[in-house]
């Protein structure tokens, strides 16, 4: 099936419930579908068809949203664009993608002039609402007009219908081909992993270009209400769970160590929430604990990629409380293998490693990617030779099939010839009290080749000193692990979406140095 084949259905659930609320107002499901066919309609007019590039660059708002399903409606490719992207970024992945066109949001119209310099492959620009003098289309003039739905495509469902950004944390944003049958995978595998209790109501808070909008799409065949919020305000975040009476959000674990940073935490009733996803990064477990204690038995943590998306395992709130209760070394684990996508571990050889032996993590089925766009070799390096896709994760399983996260490959710090992972260096660190984030990673040094560097962000008006913090790892790590130094940053830097980007870090301390190992 085609993805707009479910939303359809969750339009047929119940036509006249909310589908989309934002500070613009609510629109009911037959609303939306309206418009994405009339999307879809003014489109074809204009001789865009199926299958062209089509990139959304907005904030989050109904309307972006409604345009993403316009494109999908059309059986055109969706190319997601992060706002936070740098203007370099957003040009690469334009122009590179062949994207032809381009919905704008107002906020954004000053990007017009680089654009139509560095991206001339796209041919149509369309402004979100209205528009000034700049020679470019108001979606607000598309959408009037007669109503003509348009026909239903008939396709393979291996063909192509997004292309995400594969994040560029480790250099440039390789495009990552997604098919209908991923968007099937995807819809299934979280279906069955979070069966609702009761008409969702999702709070699409993170950008929508990324697992936030993953969620809230998987989520509309149930006929689920998307209460989507511009940008992430701790304060109206906590707010809105009660407000709108919230049962599904996702949010990377740093966003969630800042609403558990608010001074008004225990003041909301979060009794709505039925899960509580967090994904995208490894979580302190003590901000973890803290978490459950706050919003209930509800936390889910989900693992996947740009390569395969969001739910490759699945750690459940049912295994959290047993986690808690008697197996606490699983609030370290990101699940099992969720129904679709088998996940393994695999040694150097590509041979199934025995619980408890670490190996790279890979995973096959139906969620994998097609490949990168016009780049089979990058898809040929984390392919093996068995089909299984190499996620460039480090990890085991236990013998009950859990996998745990060691680390990044390309993180893992070699000093003085044993092996390092910072992960369990950041876990030690997390559990510091003053401690909001840190990264761990190595730095150049003479006598061990790297050496082991931890850079802290402190929570607001908290106090502690490097000293501190190193004592507590040799607590509890010993001296291999400990990290030799401890820097102070008033604020991490981060990805664009909202991952600690030790890229940057790194380039600070291996200035100068032909290699950053």
């Amino acid at each position: 099936m085609r993805f707009i084949e479910f939303f359809d259905q969750g339009v047929a659930l119940n036509p006249d419930r909310a589908c989309l609320v934002d500070d613009q107002g609510v629109l009911s499901f037959s609303d939306v579908q309206e418009v994405s066919h009339r999307i879809a309609r003014r489109m074809l007019e204009c001789g865009i068809g199926s299958q062209c590039k089509v990139a959304v660059i907005s904030q989050n708002c109904s309307r972006a949203f409604e345009c993403v399903l316009g494109t999908l409606r059309l059986g055109a490719v969706w190319v997601p664009v992060n706002i936070r992207n740098a203007i370099e970024d957003t040009i690469f992945i334009l122009d590179s993608l062949d994207v032809e066109v381009l919905f704008l949001s107002p906020a954004y119209l000053d990007l017009l002039s680089p654009l139509r310099a560095e991206c001339p492959k796209i041919k149509t620009y369309i402004c979100m609402t209205s528009t000034d003098a700049r020679n470019v289309a108001s979606l607000d003039h598309w959408l009037t007009g007669p109503y003509e739905p348009v026909p239903p495509e008939v396709r393979s469902v291996d063909t192509l219908a997004v292309i995400l950004g594969s994040g560029g944390t480790s250099g440039r944003s390789k495009g990552v081909m997604h098919s209908d049958l991923t968007w099937e995978a995807l819809i299934a595998n979280m279906r069955i992993a979070m069966p609702p209790k009761k008409s969702p109501v999702h709070l699409l808070v993170a950008p929508m270009t990324h697992g936030a909008g993953v969620v809230g799409l998987c989520l509309l065949p149930q006929g689920a209400t998307q209460v989507i919020m511009p940008k992430f305000d701790a304060r109206s975040v906590l707010e809105n769970i009660e407000k709108h009476r919230v049962t599904h959000i996702f949010l990377p674990p740093t966003a969630i160590y800042m609403l558990l940073a608010d001074p008004a935490i225990g003041k909301f009733d979060y009794s709505s929430l039925q899960y509580f996803i967090y994904a995208g990064a490894p979580m302190s477990v003590e901000k973890l604990k803290k978490a459950i204690e706050i919003f209930g038995p509800v936390m889910a943590q989900t693992f996947g990629q740009a390569e395969a998306p969001m739910i490759c395992t699945y750690l459940s709130p049912e295994d959290h409380m047993e986690a808690l209760s008697s197996r606490p070394e699983r609030l370290l684990s990101c699940g099992r293998s969720s129904y679709l996508t088998p996940t393994e571990i695999l040694n150097s050889e590509g041979g199934i490693c025995p619980a408890g032996e670490t190996g790279e993590i890979a995973v096959r089925g139906s969620l994998v990617m097609q490949g990168y766009y016009n780049n089979r070799e990058a898809t040929a390096e984390v392919t093996s030779a068995d089909g299984w896709h190499l996620t460039g994760d480090v990890g085991r399983k236990d013998v009950d099939g859990f996998v745990y996260i060691v680390d990044r490959k390309r993180d893992m710090i070699i000093s003085g010839g044993f092996n390092v992972y910072p992960s369990e260096i950041e876990q030690v660190i997390w559990s510091h009290p003053a401690v909001q984030d840190c990264a761990v990673l190595g730095v150049p040094d003479e006598k061990w080749g790297e050496a082991v560097k931890a850079i802290v962000e402190l929570k607001p008006g908290a106090g502690a000193t490097g000293a501190e913090i190193l004592q507590l790892c040799k607590t509890r790590l010993g001296g291999v692990k400990c990290p030799k130094t401890i820097d102070f940053l008033e604020k991490l830097p981060r990805t664009a979406n909202g991952k600690v980007s030790k890229r940057d870090l790194r380039q600070t301390y291996w200035v100068g140095h032909e290699r950053a190992i």
